[in-house]
């Protein structure tokens, strides 16, 4: 089970509210990247709380990652989501977007945190809240973990969508992630509206030929 240790290290130094983010899909050959960011209130115990489970979302099932996203939604009334899309992605690089994502979703917060602890090696450019980067961040602390299981949740529902739109590419089942299956409908098919014109291969297929 994971713990508030760094939480409850930001909170002895004045802070209130501690909030975790992290995001899902910046490795992905389609869709957006979708960032969370999840407020910890002061009276929160995770012991007895029906979150004991929670830890980097990446190491749950997609049914657990549901079950427990939902759980975190009707415990903590602080949670913002922020989506860049693949459009955007394109425009102005992966990490820019996925900070951008990162600042809409703080943005939808009321109230916003006092403190960020952010997933990563690094912190969130041009941001007047105090932050920490957190590297490993989702494997061991609790609010961060928590982020990165909404995110998920959030970016996976979205590609579900996707693939009712676009379903020769199969995005329900990889969420458009580079799989061998994805490859071969790529090649067979080529891009489609949602893939990302910047990645490999993708920006090789749609480059003009000499």
């Amino acid at each position: 089970m994971l713990d508030l240790v760094m939480e409850n290290s930001v909170r002895s130094q004045g802070y209130n509210l501690i909030a975790g983010i992290d995001e899902a899909g910046r490795g992905p050959l389609a869709g957006p990247v979708v960032a969370a960011c999840v407020v910890i209130p002061v009276d929160f115990k995770i012991n007895g709380s029906g979150l004991e489970e929670v830890r980097d979302s990446k190491k749950l099932s997609a049914l657990k990652r549901q079950t427990l996203a939902e759980k975190i939604r009707k415990r903590f009334s602080g949670i913002g989501l922020g989506i860049c899309d693949h459009v955007l992605i394109d425009r102005i690089n992966i990490l820019e977007a996925a900070f951008l994502a990162m600042k809409k979703a703080i943005g939808a917060l009321r109230p916003k945190p006092d403190y960020l602890l952010v997933d990563g090696h690094l912190a969130i450019p041009n941001l007047s809240l105090p932050q920490k980067p957190v590297t490993g961040g989702d494997g061991w602390v609790f609010s961060i973990a928590a982020a990165s299981i909404v995110a998920k949740v959030e970016r996976d529902r979205i590609m579900s969508e996707w693939d009712e739109k676009y379903p020769l590419y199969g995005f329900k089942r990889h969420k458009g992630y580079g799989t061998k299956n994805h490859l071969v409908s790529l090649k067979e098919h080529g891009p489609c509206p949602i893939h990302r014109r910047s990645f490999s291969p993708i920006k090789e297929m749609i480059r003009p030929k000499r």
